[in-house]
């Protein structure tokens, strides 16, 4: 017997509703939900649908940062973070999805994809102090 991962179920979705619309659209999803029920499968449906999301952000250029600082960050440095991350994922657009974390002490931390590039204060001073008590 064959095991369906998340991303083969994801991918079959997408490949299924890539190029329909209306009520094709519709009967499509209907029928996937079926057979999510039937493999008792409607459980896992956050993480199918994760996986769904991870696909068309691929196929659309689109890359999503996961941000946590201090406060929300303002509009320049969005802005700015923005035109960086773009140019390094060779994105056409970029999505920030914002989290606030006063244990940060300042600066900020971002995800992108697999890789965290951590500028914030708490990080800087976790370091430095490792590195002093080797």
């Amino acid at each position: 017997m064959t095991k369906l991962s998340y991303k083969s179920i994801a991918t079959v979705i997408y490949l299924a509703l890539k190029d329909t619309h209306g009520a094709e659209h519709t009967t499509i999803m209907h029928r996937a939900v079926d057979v999510l029920y039937r493999k008792r499968l409607l459980s896992k449906a956050s993480k199918i649908l994760g996986e769904l999301e991870k696909i068309i952000n691929k196929e659309e250029g689109r890359v999503v940062a996961h941000i946590v600082s201090v406060k929300k960050l303002d509009s320049a440095t969005k802005s700015s973070l923005g035109v960086s991350l773009q140019k390094r994922y060779g994105a056409r657009d970029i999505v920030f999805k914002e989290s606030v974390n006063e244990s940060l002490l300042g600066g900020f931390r971002v995800e992108v994809q697999n890789e965290v590039i951590d500028v914030s204060t708490k990080h800087k001073i976790d370091t430095l102090q490792a590195y002093l008590t080797r």
